[in-house]
């Protein structure tokens, strides 16, 4: 399965306001795991990025004018994200800015606008953190202290940045260790996490084997992986089988 961790820094927050991308940041995952290969730009928006804006992703008006706009780019990333299911957090800002820089496009050649989800999938880490965590703070900054995920180099937002961060997030969301992980406001009483092991001296006859699925084996790889990345350590656990 192919994916694309997905993220935008844009002009504002509203593209029906003539607010434009300006840098867009894309890492592609095959079989739950990043291959290296990514895509990246800076964009001249053709409009001024506001001061407070600039405060937040650090992207002025001097870096960008003489990078190249969503028109020079667009066929390019259209082709790189067809097909794949884009992993974004808070997908409807991303989508939006996106689809709205293909309707102008779209405007200026006279042709028929067609929705970038027509040609992927969008998978939303916002909606399945507020469906996982009910209740809890569900921003990305949350999400990496819930999950131990560092991410203290993230002084400024930045699209690559965010996507390497993002698909830390989504692996941790989506690899069944969440039960395991709970942030201060979740407090667990230590005699809840006691096992008590003395009834399996009475257990008759032979025990169920239960085996894993090829999912569950590769959501243990990501979490190998993903602990061996964060204590940089090497992790030498066996495979469960």
């Amino acid at each position: 399965m192919r994916q694309v961790v997905l993220d935008t820094e844009t002009t504002g927050l509203n593209p029906k306001k003539g607010d434009r991308i300006v840098e867009i940041g894309c890492l592609e995952m095959i079989d739950r795991r990043l291959t290296g290969r990514q895509l990246h730009y800076f964009l001249n928006p053709e409009r001024d990025i506001p001061e407070e804006v600039v405060a937040i992703h650090g992207i002025t008006n001097e870096q960008v004018k003489d990078a190249p706009k969503f028109t020079q780019i667009a066929d390019e990333l259209w082709q790189w994200l067809d097909g794949a299911e884009l992993i974004i957090h808070n997908a409807a800002f991303d989508m939006g800015f996106l689809n709205a820089e293909y309707q102008l496009l779209a405007n200026k050649q006279g042709t028929t606008f067609k929705a970038l989800e027509s040609v992927c999938g969008v998978l939303d880490t916002l909606k399945l953190a507020r469906e996982k965590h009910p209740g809890s703070r569900v921003s990305l900054d949350a999400l990496c202290k819930r999950y131990g995920i560092d991410n203290s180099h993230r002084t400024l937002h930045g699209a690559i940045l965010d996507s390497e961060i993002l698909s830390d997030v989504y692996l941790m969301l989506t690899g069944g260790q969440t039960d395991l992980l709970l942030d201060d406001s979740d407090p667990v009483p230590a005699a809840a996490n006691a096992l008590d092991l003395s009834a399996l001296a009475t257990v008759q006859g032979d025990l169920v084997k239960i085996v894993p699925t090829a999912e569950e084996i590769s959501a243990h790889q990501d979490m190998l992986q993903l602990i061996a990345k964060k204590s940089a350590s090497v992790i030498d656990w066996p495979t469960p089988d």
